[in-house]
């Protein structure tokens, strides 16, 4: 249990060195005109991504989950696997990338990285981990909570994310 609180712990770390990141991309962004979407849904997303980490260990300790190596081992790379699309992401989108939804005047649609595939790649990320990183050490009741919660969030966000979209031009080019 030590451990695994200690990979919370960890991707917590991560989570806010994201917002580092956002907060230097949003001042950017609106220091060139951006204009935020969704801002009365993001703190929703904080309240759950933040609830999301404390139910991981919460669920653990208090409902003492036991790790389960062939369920562990394989959540743990698809953890892993999301992190690095994540990362992926951030770096293909440069200052575009953002955990708020802002448009710039005159931006073009990425097509790199991982947006070549898909539409939106941090959205697998994010469900992957929801999943993965809570059955790590058999936190089942959060992975489903956090699944149910998040489908309920991506569909507004992917809706104001398509409609902040529509106002980019096209595409850009690799």
């Amino acid at each position: 249990m030590v451990a695994y609180t200690a990979l919370i712990l960890a991707t917590a770390l991560e989570r806010l060195a994201e917002l580092v990141v956002a907060r230097r991309n949003a001042a950017s962004s609106f220091a060139r005109g951006g204009r935020e979407f969704g801002a009365s849904h993001y703190p929703w997303m904080v309240a759950l991504h933040t609830g999301f980490l404390i139910g991981c260990v919460a669920e653990v300790w208090l409902l003492q989950r036991v790790f389960v190596p062939w369920l562990g081992f394989p959540m743990l790379a698809v953890a892993i696997a999301a992190q690095m699309l994540r990362w992926w992401c951030i770096r293909a989108l440069g200052r575009a990338w953002n955990t708020r939804v802002i448009v710039v005047p005159g931006q073009t649609k990425s097509r790199r990285g991982p947006y070549r595939y898909l539409d939106h790649p941090n959205y697998v990320a994010v469900v992957a981990e929801g999943v993965a990183l809570p059955l790590i050490h058999g936190a089942y009741l959060t992975a489903i909570v956090f699944t149910v919660l998040n489908a309920a969030l991506l569909r507004v966000r992917i809706k104001c994310e398509a409609q902040a979209l529509d106002l980019l031009v096209p595409e850009d080019n690799p």
